[in-house]
């Protein structure tokens, strides 16, 4: 099946002092698309120095990246891209002390949660987290 990629590329190396307003105008820019319009969305994640850019359609993650990484003004930064991988698992935070495992799988099996099948639960209690598996990389989109 090769590398799976997914609609979302992490950019790395974002200083502190970078407003995410100077991000969505930077992938603005190298990709044409317009936040306003809905084609993507900028998440930070200032504790890695870092934020995830994800896109609404079937835009070409990779070239993106390649383009963001040749970019004069994102070198200038130091900010790099990179395609992030699809995975079978994810991390959800604050959930309540003693949740029952069962209750984690199900409210993921739930069609407005997902509705993808959760092939594994692992909880973190002392971080109010749970890692939680699916059996395939679709469940977590």
């Amino acid at each position: 099946e090769g590398a799976l990629s997914s609609n979302a590329v992490v950019l790395e190396n974002v200083k502190e002092t970078v407003k995410e307003c100077i991000l969505v105008l930077l992938v603005e820019n190298i990709s044409g698309l317009s936040e306003d319009d809905g084609d993507f969305s900028v998440e930070m994640i200032p504790e890695l120095h870092a934020a995830v850019v994800t896109f609404t359609g079937n835009t070409d993650t990779g070239e993106f990246a390649k383009k963001l990484n040749q970019n004069h003004r994102a070198r200038q930064q130091n900010i790099t891209a990179r395609c992030l991988e699809l995975t079978k698992s994810i991390r959800a935070e604050n959930i309540p002390p003693n949740t029952p495992s069962d209750y984690i799988t199900i409210y993921f099996e739930n069609k407005r949660n997902g509705g993808a099948q959760v092939v594994d639960v692992q909880q973190l209690p002392d971080e109010d987290a749970a890692i939680i598996t699916f059996s395939d990389h679709k469940g977590n989109a």
